[in-house]
């Protein structure tokens, strides 16, 4: 089934491979910058999820602010989990084709892929600061991925577990740390230098800021 499931995933990659072997060289270093350039929008979005939040509740605020760390718990999940594999890279396995990216020497495996991870965590982690971006998010989540199958760094399954991977564990501990990093935000609040940067006059004082206070009073 394993062996089955890899066969096909190899045999896409190396049709995409082949297909961007064919591309004008322009097309191939946009591609080439692109894997890397995705995951700076990860960074605006984190930016924009803050600014948000503020003005909706220090539960938001905090897990936007959180939303960095959680990604940086799920890369280095993905990390530990490439240690168990030695799985080699498309470009190191097909000797045969000519991919975008610069291969890297054997010892740096291919499965998980850590950008899929790194990009299905700040997905997550956005989302679950701010549900209505979840379209925007997903879909940079899915571009990050699918280019680093199209520069010929990764197989489909490398890039499909990392997404899952790094989605799974963004979630988790984005969740389980709402509570603390509500606490941490309307604590943070009190000073009157940092509050402008935490939370607007009307997310501070008004109805939704007084039922997480109610909340974390009843929690404690």
């Amino acid at each position: 089934m394993v062996s089955d499931i890899f066969a096909v995933s190899a045999s896409w990659s190396r049709s995409v491979i082949e297909f961007a072997d064919g591309l004008d060289p322009w097309m191939q270093t946009a591609a080439e910058w692109g894997t890397d350039l995705f995951l700076g929008v990860f960074a605006i979005l984190f930016l924009m999820a803050w600014w948000r939040a503020r003005s909706v509740s220090s539960r938001l605020v905090g897990l936007a602010l959180f939303a960095p760390v959680a990604t940086v718990i799920a890369y280095a999940v993905s990390r530990t989990i490439k240690s168990f594999f030695e799985q080699l890279r498309p470009c190191q396995a097909m000797t045969d084709l000519n991919t975008i990216a610069t291969c890297d020497p054997i010892g740096d495996w291919s499965f998980p892929s850590n950008h899929a991870a790194i990009a299905g965590a700040a997905a997550a982690a956005v989302i679950v600061a701010w549900r209505r971006f979840a379209v925007v998010a997903a879909v940079f989540a899915v571009l990050e991925a699918f280019s680093r199958v199209f520069v010929g760094a990764h197989y489909p399954h490398d890039v499909t577990v990392g997404l899952l991977v790094g989605a799974l564990v963004a979630t988790l501990v984005s969740l389980l740390a709402a509570r603390p990093m509500t606490a941490v935000v309307d604590k943070l609040a009190q000073n009157d230098h940092l509050r402008p940067l935490l939370l607007t006059e009307d997310a501070a004082h008004g109805p939704q800021a007084e039922r997480t206070r109610e909340n974390a009073h009843s929690d404690a």
